[in-house]
């Protein structure tokens, strides 16, 4: 069986390593780039060149975004006083796609594992403790994963507001134990957040 050109399974192997593609359909989407309208490949690979320059971290709240800040944070539609605190800025995307929370959001860039080598001086919390004043801020809500990692960000987070005067509450539990947000369709999402309960450091 011919094998095929050194190209097509570099580039097959570099579709491989997006998440949710696997071996066969990086194969078939290398197969047809390669076999499309020279135009195709054109575009696509300037979609993949703007799309990496253009979006950054929103330089407060941590979500993707195109300009300073993010259309969440400039807008002035947005509850203020609700701080929901998540993972990643996908976890931000999911969220909105629930269409229930209607305040502020703090990406912290991951979470606590010591056994990555992430502590909490890696993360974002500093900026998030520092964004409770200024922005009067009279709630947080964790939106961490169920997992061994989110539950030690999670304690670590109730523990370091708890001088800080905010209302400290975690997502209900309707998420599959020992995943993260990206596991869970709108409606999970939208029940655990109407369903917040308070935490305490105790």
């Amino acid at each position: 069986m011919a094998s095929l050109p050194e190209p097509i399974l570099a580039l097959a192997a570099a579709l491989g390593r997006l998440p949710g593609i696997g071996p066969r359909s990086a194969e078939r989407i290398a197969l047809h780039v390669v076999q499309a309208d020279p135009s195709v490949a054109q575009s696509l690979a300037e979609a993949l060149r703007l799309a990496r320059e253009a979006v950054a971290p929103c330089n407060l709240c941590g979500a993707l975004a195109v300009h300073q800040p993010c259309p969440l944070c400039a807008s002035p539609a947005r509850a203020n006083g609700l701080l929901c605190v998540v993972e990643r800025p996908t976890d931000v995307i999911n969220l909105e796609k629930s269409g229930t929370f209607k305040g502020r959001y703090h990406v912290l860039g991951g979470r606590i594992s010591p056994l990555d080598g992430v502590g909490p001086e890696d993360l974002r919390i500093d900026a998030m403790v520092a964004r409770l004043a200024p922005e009067n801020i009279t709630e947080v809500i964790l939106a961490l994963g169920s997992d061994v990692e989110g539950e030690a960000t999670t304690t670590y987070l109730v523990r370091r507001l708890a001088d800080s005067g905010v209302r400290v509450s975690r997502i209900a539990q309707g998420l599959p134990a020992g995943t993260g947000l990206e596991h869970a369709d709108e409606l999970t999402l939208a029940r655990a957040l109407e369903g917040r309960r308070p935490v305490s450091s105790s």
